[in-house]
């Protein structure tokens, strides 16, 4: 198996459409009449959910007819948020195929198929032409490339001059090891977290100048405490969230299949003191297991004019 089939298996549900109908209809809602709103819980599949999106979108001054780029879209929540609140067309791309085609799915229920395209793909190789986008972006991918130079080089080819380029990542702050499985890969085979300076420099050899830098690791500590407590008062997750993504389907379950992130493990916290959790919740597990002591750095770029494109 490759390393993109490993990637795009490890994130896999395998009946992800489906639950995300139960989980409507749970909330007295269904394909005929739900929003872009409702589905926010699920298809914002990064740190802080919309509010995170909305913090980082508006930065990248996207207005209305632009073309922008989701590299790394996973279920489209971010295109169709795009989409809707800036009027622009946005076209993401993915890994995962059951991500794109679910996706796809979602885009047609809130009338937005018309306006987002979703693509099944390498971001290391994209099937689109040179200087096809004003805008791009990606929310919690970094986490799953090791050639970032290749990936910054890639998304800088198909960006037009003075485009602007979002990253908000999961970066790598401190030494230690990660205790796996995490969010994003069962194993350190599929993980390559990378410090700030990391995403610099590969940025600046592909030919982008850092234009600011936000450290949300403070925000990301909240939203968890936030979801832990809600969870606590509610007496478990909503009918719709994060969760939803993070279980295997129905077959898999009846053939044995177990909730895929509930092993117990250990990390380190900021002093090295070793934290021991049974993780009863999936956010539990992401607050302390993946992200506890690694602040979340949210980049925004520029793409540079080359000189044979000044001359064009």
């Amino acid at each position: 198996m490759t390393i993109n089939e490993q990637i795009a298996a490890h994130y896999r549900h395998g009946d992800l459409l489906q639950a995300i109908e139960d989980g409507l209809s749970n909330l007295g809602l269904g394909p005929n009449r739900v929003t872009v709103d409702d589905l926010g819980p699920v298809d914002e599949f990064h740190i802080g959910g919309r509010v995170a999106s909305t913090h980082f979108l508006d930065q990248l001054d996207i207005n209305a007819g632009m073309t922008v780029l989701d590299v790394g879209c996973g279920l489209g929540g971010g295109a169709r948020f795009a989409a809707a609140t800036y009027e622009a067309q946005v076209t993401g791309i993915d890994l995962t195929p059951e991500y794109v085609e679910t996706g796809q799915v979602l885009c047609d229920w809130v009338g937005l198929s018309d306006r987002v395209s979703l693509r099944q793909g390498s971001a290391l190789s994209m099937p689109f032409p040179d200087r096809e986008f004003q805008r791009a972006y990606m929310m919690h991918v970094g986490m799953n490339i090791d050639a970032k130079e290749a990936l910054f080089a890639e998304v800088h080819r198909v960006l037009d001059s003075g485009a602007r380029f979002g990253i908000y990542d999961i970066m790598r702050t401190g030494e230690g090891d990660l205790a796996y499985p995490v969010p994003w890969a069962g194993s350190r085979d599929t993980s390559w977290l990378t410090g700030p300076e990391g995403y610099r420099k590969a940025l600046e050899a592909a030919g982008f100048e850092c234009l600011t830098e936000n450290n949300r690791g403070a925000f990301a500590l909240d939203f968890f405490r936030k979801i832990r407590e809600a969870n606590a008062t509610r007496g478990g997750p909503p009918p719709l969230g994060l969760h939803t993504l993070m279980q295997h389907s129905r077959e898999d379950r009846k053939h044995g299949g177990k909730y895929r992130r509930r092993p117990h493990r250990t990390c380190r916290d900021d002093c090295g003191k070793k934290l021991k959790r049974a993780a009863p919740t999936v956010t539990e597990i992401q607050a302390v297991g993946a992200f506890f002591g690694r602040p979340i750095l949210q980049t925004l770029y520029t793409r540079l004019s080359l000189a044979s494109e000044l001359k064009s």
